[in-house]
């Protein structure tokens, strides 16, 4: 760190006009300076990212299941990147609920190469801080087929076909499904228990697991298996699982072993546009260059967010240090001021605390590694992030 902070004029702010920058692969530069803070001083790690230079992309970095996590080092290794940041918030820890195990999936939706992973859960499931007005668990940063970074919403569109009529789909790949619904889970979530799908509500993360679930089970287009509760283990390329709640319990009750079944689904952008090449959820700071209104000005704390420039032609990734001389972070509001400052017309926070993690080529021109302290003192696993290849 000392090295790159002599090298880039540590020091000066954005505002100031001052900031050193250091290019680490084509079409991405890394500066890191300090800025003074509502609570003390607070050290800024950027990648910027060039996405008009075709020798460089941005995708989704995940462990290859939903319900999985890994170091962002690793994530960066394994998938093959140069640089990356962590993601979205995630189900961490389930102290509401004994027995249930926490599932380490992300919150938001998430697509890799163009493919749907997951759908959102309902806001009041969400772990991380309070979602500003507006903004929700749909909403998601990422980048476009045009390789443009802009955010949107993403909504899950999809129905289960039955003998006896269609069933609207509530869950795609997520910890918790709206109260009534039926979910679905393929192969793409991984070998983690499904019970902590049916516990807590739309409105109370920590509300008790319901006692009316159901389970059905079906391998290419007909029913296997039924169960009475959630199960667990990996599930074939060729098979959905099907986790019904309540309403979508009883629904699932009627289905029979050998009947027929079909499952289809999609991730709906709330607004026209090209389609997400890969996308990642959070919540908004900034639109059309201006901070959202109602962000939290009084908590500070190790963040990551990134943002766009330049009509999203530049994908900007920041992450605060956590070495003890910075813990106190920035708040949120103080994010947003910083993606102005940086030129950014959009804003979009990620998970921070221990999760706040930015890996990139060293100094000394080797391979990957983390660039900044995480606050907890070691890398924590994660279950996405962002990858720069």
């Amino acid at each position: 760190m000392v090295v790159w902070c002599a090298l880039l004029g540590l020091g000066a702010t954005p505002s100031a006009g001052a900031v050193g920058r250091v290019r680490v692969a084509p079409g991405v530069e890394y500066r890191v300076y300090d800025v003074a803070a509502s609570r003390g001083a607070a050290r800024v790690h950027v990648l910027s990212v060039d996405l008009r230079d075709p020798r460089v992309r941005v995708g989704l970095l995940h462990p290859g299941a939903v319900a999985a996590r890994a170091p962002v080092s690793a994530l960066v290794v394994g998938g093959g990147a140069v640089a990356g940041v962590n993601g979205d918030f995630f189900n961490i820890t389930e102290t509401q609920h004994p027995g249930v195990q926490a599932t380490g999936a992300p919150v938001g939706p998430a697509i890799a190469e163009g493919r749907a992973l997951k759908a959102a859960v309902p806001d009041g499931q969400r772990f991380g801080p309070a979602l500003p007005p507006t903004t929700s668990t749909r909403d998601v940063f990422g980048v476009g087929y045009d390789r443009r970074a802009r955010q949107g919403s993403l909504a899950l569109e999809g129905t289960v076909t039955t003998p006896s009529g269609r069933l609207p789909l509530g869950g795609l790949n997520q910890y918790a499904l709206p109260v009534g619904s039926v979910g679905a889970f393929t192969a793409d979530w991984g070998a983690v228990s499904r019970q902590r799908a049916v516990c807590g509500t739309d409105t109370d993360r920590a509300a008790p697991c319901t006692d009316e679930a159901f389970e059905v089970t079906v391998r290419r287009g007909r029913v296997v298996s039924t169960s009475n509760a959630p199960g667990a283990g990996p599930i074939a390329r060729d098979t959905t699982v099907l986790v019904g709640r309540e309403a979508g319990a009883a629904r699932l009750r009627g289905l029979a072993v050998g009947e027929r079944v079909s499952v289809g689904h999609r991730l709906v952008p709330s607004a026209p546009g090209p389609r997400f090449r890969f996308a990642v959820g959070g919540y908004p700071l900034l639109r059309a260059g201006v901070p959202l209104p109602g962000l939290d000005a009084r908590t500070a704390a190790v963040r990551s967010a990134v943002g766009s420039a330049e009509g999203g032609r530049r994908l900007l990734l920041l992450v605060l240090d956590g070495a003890p001389e910075f813990r106190t972070g920035l708040t949120i509001a103080e994010v947003a001021d910083e993606f102005v400052k940086l030129g950014a017309d959009e804003g979009f926070s990620l998970d921070g605390g221990g999760s706040s993690t930015l890996v990139a080529p060293g100094a000394d021109g080797g391979g990957p590694q983390v660039l900044n302290h995480p606050s907890g003192g070691s890398e924590r696993p994660v279950p996405n992030g962002i990858g720069v290849f």
